[in-house]
Order: C-alpha cells, then structure tokens, then sequence
C-alpha cells in the first residue's frame, strides 16, 4: 500500500491538469547571460554598515533556540554557502526533508525555497530561524537576546535608529549580507566568454555549450542570467534513500505536510515531498519543484531538491535517459542519446559556470552578550557567579 494515496494523486493531477503546460517558444527565451547588477529592495536599502551587521548576525547562533544554530550552520562559506548533506540538518535533534538550496544568487530569484513559497530573503531569514525544525527562535526571546548585546545595540541604532534592536531589522540586515553573496563574472569562465575572451572556454566546454543550447536541449529550462526560468517542473528524481531509512527525516516529511495543512487522510499514509503543490493546492503541482540556477554547481553538490545525485556526471545521466518516472512528468523531457563523450563535455560546460575559486569567507569575531547591573545599565564585563 505504500505510496498508493500519493500515486492516486499525481495520476489525478495529470488527468485535471488536462493538456500540458505550454512553455515559452525558443525564440522568446531569454539566451544565457551575464548577471546583472543585485536588485535592491526599496524598503530596505544597502549601506556597508548594514552589510556588516547582516553578516556578524548570519554567523551568529543567538538567534536560534537555544543559541547553536547560525544561517551559517547550514549555509557554509567552505561548502558552496549551502551543506554538503544530502538532506539539510536543521535545528538539533531534527532532520530535514530537502536539499539545502546556496544562497551564492539567491537575490537574484524572485522566488525562494524549491516549492517557490518565500518571496524575499527577508521573509526567508525570518522563517529559517523561526521555524521549530531549523533555527526554532521565539521571536520574543531572540530580540531580548540582541539588547543584552552592548555592541548590536549600537550598530541597530546606527542603521536603523532603533533605541533597542528590533527582529525585522535583523532580517532585513541579514539579507542586506546576502545580496552581497553572488558571483564574480570576471572569475566566471562562461561569463568572461560572453564578455569576448576566446579563450576562456575550454574546448570541451565549447561543445558542451553547443550540446545545452543545442541536443541536450537544457536551455529550454536554464536560460537567462540566472540560468534557470524558474518555472516548476515534475521530473521522477529518484526517491532519497534517507525517506525510507533515518527516522528523523521520516518524521519530518509527515510534519511538513501537517504543517502544509495537507487533509489528514493524505498526510496518514504519505511519506513523499508533494512540491509546489504546497504553495498553489493545484493537483496538477504535485510533485514539481523549482528549476535551480545552474551558477556556482561546482561547489554545491550534491544536487535536486532531495540531494538525490552526489555528481555533475550523475545529473546528466538522469536526463540523458529522460528523467524519472511520474505521472505528470515535464514533456520537455526525453531520452537524449548523448555518447560518453558528449556527457563530459556537458559536464564541463557545466562547471564554467562557476567561479574558478570559490567564494570563501572567515566567520566574523562575534560580541559578548554582558548582563545588567542593578541600576539596569550594560555591565562592562560579564558578571561571574550570575545564572
């Protein structure tokens, strides 16, 4: 009986969906480009001061639960700014049900999260460090943590001329931080080669790049400057092995869908991610998930929304054999018949999509939190003996 209620209702989705979803023509396709400049939302302004408080608070723990859970825990400068998990961690004693997306671009997407739920990196550091399973913070506790921080206390009223730290502020800090996290075209092979440098390429990436605009077809999906249309797409990625073995993530793929006030006739019996489903209760979107950028693969693996391929080369043997198994799979995809050859030649193409060295960064030296001493004035040094 396992997966029986989830099958029943993809094939319930194709059949209501009707005729499939057109999708753009390739003349009206926008080609692979270079990234423009980070759109800056009005209501929340870049300053350096800003940026610097955004990325001591992405590295600082306090703002989770029980103060060991940082942005930074699951988005590691050293690992492509994402995890190199399978499925993210999350908050201690949990396990999450999907692949930890970088944030290397992410401000370039008008559309967060791989069901396409969040739609600013405001709401989105919000989320991640409120939600029970990932930074599990009572907004309350956090802000009172942040005033009993002498050193935050100053820089909030400097940028935001907050008498005491307020929580959005913290979020919109944190996201001012990571619009600074993109790539630099000049390291980028591909970008340097839109730009006019012939020999920036290799030559297997020249094929490779004929094969994706080409055979391959994976510009149908991956164009722009982001390289992706970040549209949603049912594929039959394989299931991820962690569903059916770790208990904690078991436990998380029930609780997600509760959370998603999924009926509870669903929920008893499903053990599967149903997509964008979540967002739109559209049968036929069960199952899709948001097309990723292609930018930075070479530092984020492993790969899709549930981490079910460790490799490049793994990737493209998926689709080269025309995707997985599901009943309202894309039609875009089909077997490619593309040789040895070819696939390393993708691959290759793929990975001049990256910088040539990835972005890195020290985590910053965080401050104290000191107590109040009894005319409730900020303590110079911390109080010994104080519980």
């Amino acid at each position: 009986m396992r997966r029986v209620l989830l099958l029943s209702l993809l094939a319930a989705a194709a059949l209501l969906a009707g005729a499939w979803a057109t999708l753009a023509p390739p003349s009206t396709r926008p080609p692979l480009a270079t990234l423009p400049a980070v759109p800056v939302p009005a209501g929340n302004p870049m300053s350096e001061e800003k940026i610097r408080l955004g990325r001591m608070l992405f590295f600082d723990p306090r703002l989770s639960g029980d103060s060991s859970t940082s942005c930074a825990s699951c988005h590691v400068p050293q690992l492509g700014w994402t995890h190199n998990d399978a499925l993210a961690r999350g908050y201690p004693g949990h396990r999450l049900w999907r692949n930890n997306p970088t944030v290397l671009n992410a401000a370039h997407y008008t559309r967060l999260m791989w069901d396409g739920t969040l739609d600013s990196l405001e709401i989105q550091a919000r989320s991640a460090m409120q939600a029970p399973v990932e930074g599990n913070g009572k907004a309350s506790m956090v802000e009172m943590r942040l005033r009993f921080i002498p050193e935050y206390v100053a820089l909030f009223r400097q940028v935001f001329g907050d008498e005491w730290p307020q929580l959005d502020h913290a979020w919109q800090a944190i996201a001012a931080f990571e619009r600074t996290l993109v790539s630099d075209p000049r390291q980028v092979p591909f970008d340097r080669h839109l730009a006019g440098d012939a020999a920036a390429l290799s030559e297997p990436a020249r094929r490779g790049l004929a094969l994706f605009e080409g055979k391959a077809g994976c510009i149908q999906c991956h164009h722009g400057a982001l390289a992706t249309d970040e549209g949603f797409h049912a594929l039959g990625v394989p299931r991820q092995p962690l569903y059916d073995s770790h208990p904690l993530v078991q436990i998380a793929v029930r609780w997600q869908n509760v959370q998603r006030d999924v009926p509870q006739a669903v929920y008893r019996g499903l053990e599967e991610d149903l997509g964008r489903y979540y967002r739109t209760r559209e049968p036929a979107d069960i199952g899709k998930f948001r097309t990723p950028t292609l930018r930075e693969l070479k530092y984020t693996a492993p790969y899709m929304h549930n981490g079910a391929f460790a490799t490049l080369r793994e990737v493209v043997d998926f689709f080269d054999a025309g995707g997985g198994s599901v009943p309202n799979k894309s039609p875009l995809l089909k077997p490619l018949g593309l040789s040895e050859d070819e696939k390393n030649d993708l691959v290759a193409f793929l990975e001049a999509l990256s910088m040539e060295r990835p972005l890195l960064m020290e985590a910053p030296v965080l401050p104290p939190t000191l107590p109040l001493d009894g005319s409730g004035e900020q303590c110079e040094q911390p109080v010994q003996g104080r519980i």
